[in-house]
């Protein structure tokens, strides 16, 4: 995962375009907000072809993240995505949602296969460095291997990172991966259903809350959502 923002991470054969260009610099220039942070998410998106009409959703989906997370602590949230043959990028960690949403309006989604094991890993790499409290990955496909990424994603729920997958579309193979990543990384799985974004939303925004303030904020709000994503979260342990 090629980090934008330090230029420590290795580069995974990036492409020289345009727009990629005017990402990375674009990243490096979006500081996080001073003072007390008690929240950490990352916002891992498919960005292959079929991908842009769910590209677009979480744009405006984004917005709410924040709102939602804001009455619970503050939340600095970092955009990871993969799209093409070898590419696969993360922003730096931000706390403002229209920040986020610049950078997320820059990139356009290309043909290529999945790269989840990337997105897993480079999540591991940050938690690492400095605490994670949630992945929340969106896509609708699976095509690699699925003992390696077990594996990665048992050591993120080792870790304390709950991973939050979204599938769009009912690809049975996705879901049953899915599934399994969601249930090792003690996280949930749940449909990306572009026809209820309102439903969507508010999953999403919980999500958000619990990487805020963990299940105590969770509990303490307990609203529909908020228990639907305690259930999960339980029921996967």
């Amino acid at each position: 995962m090629d980090k934008d923002n330090t230029g420590s991470g290795k580069s995974l054969d990036i492409s020289g375009s345009r727009e990629i260009d005017d990402f990375v610099k674009l990243a490096r220039t979006v500081a996080a907000a001073k003072g007390p942070e008690t929240g950490r998410l990352i916002l891992a998106l498919d960005a292959t072809m079929s991908r842009q009409p769910t590209w677009d959703l979480a744009c405006r989906l984004q917005g709410e993240m924040f709102d939602a997370a804001g009455k619970a602590g503050s939340l600095a949230v970092q955009l990871a995505y993969f799209r093409g043959l070898a590419e696969c990028r993360s922003s730096a960690f931000v706390r403002d949602t229209g920040a986020l949403k610049s950078l997320m309006t820059r990139i356009d989604c290309r043909a290529g296969h999945t790269q989840i094991g990337k997105i897993l890993s480079h999540t591991l790499k940050e938690t690492a460095r400095r605490k994670v409290d949630a992945l929340v990955y969106i896509g609708d496909a699976f095509e690699e291997e699925i003992d390696t990424l077990a594996e990665q994603a048992g050591k993120l729920g080792l870790r304390g990172v709950p991973v939050f997958v979204f599938q769009e579309g009912a690809n049975t193979t996705a879901e049953s991966a899915f599934r399994e990543i969601a249930r090792l990384s003690k996280g949930a799985w749940f449909r990306f259903d572009r026809s209820a974004a309102a439903k969507l939303a508010k999953l999403l925004s919980s999500v958000a809350v619990f990487a805020a303030g963990g299940l105590r904020a969770l509990e303490a709000r307990n609203l529909p959502e908020d228990r639907l994503l305690i259930e999960h979260m339980r029921g996967s342990r």
